[in-house]
This record gives C-alpha cells, sequence and structure tokens, in this order.
C-alpha cells in the first residue's frame, strides 16, 4: 500500500482481519448500538469492496425493529464476508474518494478542485497509491473537522500518513 518501503505495510488481508475482528466484538456485545457504530465506521472500506453488499448490510442494520438482533447479526455477518472478499479497484476506490472529496469541495477554491482533480487522474493511471491519495484527502478531514470521516477504518488501514500537496497548499493560504 506504502510506496515508502521504512514505513509498515498494511495487506488487504490485514484489513480484512481488522474488519472481522472488530465485527465479532459487536456480535458479542449483541447491541444494536454497536452494530449501528460499526457500520457508519466502515462504511467507505465496504464501499470500496462491494457497494452492493453495502447497500444490503446498511438494509439489515435498518431491519433492527422488525427482525431478532440475533438473525441480523448472523446476516450481517454472512454479506459482510461476502463483502470483503470482493476486492477493492482503482475503479471502486475512485468511485469511494469522489464521495469523501464531496463533504470538502465546496470549500475548494478552483485551483484545489483542479488539483484534486488532476490527483485523480494520476491515481487513476496508477501512478499514485491508493495511500498517497489518502494522504492528501486525510488532513483535510481534521483542518475541516469532520468526526464523521475521521472515524472511517477506510482511513486508519489504507492512508499514508505522509501530508500530501494539497494539505500544503491550505497551509499556505493561513
Amino acid at each position: 500500500m506504502h510506496s515508502n518501503t521504512d514505513q509498515p505495510q498494511v495487506t488487504e488481508k490485514d484489513t480484512i482481519e481488522f474488519v472481522l475482528d472488530r465485527f465479532s466484538q459487536v456480535k458479542k456485545s449483541k447491541r444494536i448500538r454497536e452494530l449501528v457504530e460499526f457500520q457508519a465506521m466502515n462504511k467507505y472500506m465496504l464501499m470500496a469492496h462491494n457497494q452492493e453488499e453495502l447497500k444490503m448490510l446498511g438494509n439489515l442494520v435498518a431491519s433492527h425493529k422488525k427482525i431478532p438482533l440475533s438473525d441480523i447479526l448472523d446476516q450481517y455477518e454472512e454479506h459482510l464476508k461476502i463483502a470483503l472478499k470482493k476486492e477493492p479497484t482503482i475503479k471502486t476506490h475512485l468511485n469511494v474518494m469522489m464521495h469523501i472529496f464531496g463533504y470538502f469541495s465546496k470549500y475548494f477554491s478552483q485551483s484545489e478542485k483542479e488539483l484534486f482533480a488532476e490527483l485523480l487522474c494520476q491515481f487513476k493511471e496508477g501512478q499514485i497509491t491508493t495511500g498517497k491519495m489518502l494522504s492528501e484527502i486525510g488532513p483535510l478531514i481534521y483542518r475541516f473537522n469532520n468526526t464523521y470521516l475521521a472515524r472511517q477504518t477506510y482511513f486508519l488501514l489504507y492512508a499514508d500518513t505522509r501530508p500530501g500537496i494539497l494539505f500544503a497548499v491550505f497551509n499556505n493560504k493561513n
């Protein structure tokens, strides 16, 4: 994931194990609130893997007043594993990044939007990694105090921790 070899590597297998381990904790808790939180925290991770299953998982969580929680947890686990079996692609990561960019685009000048579009093109062409793209987006989460995005496992598991050029552009504005 990271282009710099002196940083720890997080593999897709590590990512999946992390998410499944966290879900096992949710399942043991037997609390709908924990499942709702899990779903929210993993939205973009799941979107990168399988958007159809993400929708199915969301519907399961929303059905908690109609279906016993134990049944929901069993079905959720089944669909979570299906979702995570599908490997993310450049196209699915691009989709996630566009969704995330939507949170910030209203704050960007035209030149900043063009810079982000250029980064997306570089990503699409394989010139930069998912981690590098997220290192560009990640600092913006904190700059604009978006706690919903800050809690996303997508950033925790994929991001390259070094700040990118968009962050530098924003810092130069101050």
